[in-house]
């Protein structure tokens, strides 16, 4: 289990397609940040500015990076990087998908 002490969490969720995709920001004594969250069953792109570390807590989906073909299968406790400037297709079956973004130095 994650737990994260002494940080700052908005309580505004982030909310994308429709509700399909929900996080929460925590921010760090140290400037850096994370997002938490859920994404339920539906297939979803997102873009990134920076780099980013997405960890698979629970539940698993399929990622297909920008710019590849190949399905990549992630089930909870694994995780992948995705590139500054680019982005991915993220699809979960069923279930919930539980996940922590973290955002990598350029």
């Amino acid at each position: 289990m994650h737990s994260f002490p002494n940080v700052t969490v908005d309580a505004k969720a982030n909310v994308y397609f429709d509700g399909q995709v929900v996080s929460h920001t925590i921010h760090f004594t140290d400037g850096t940040k994370k997002t938490l969250g859920l994404i339920y069953p539906g297939k979803f792109h997102f873009g990134t500015a920076a780099p980013e570390r997405m960890e698979i807590i629970a539940g698993s989906c399929e990622v297909i990076l920008d710019g590849t073909t190949e399905t990549h299968i992630i089930e909870a406790g694994s995780a992948f990087d995705v590139a500054g400037n680019s982005g991915f297709t993220i699809k979960v079956n069923d279930g919930i998908c539980e996940y922590i973004c973290s955002f990598l130095p350029a």
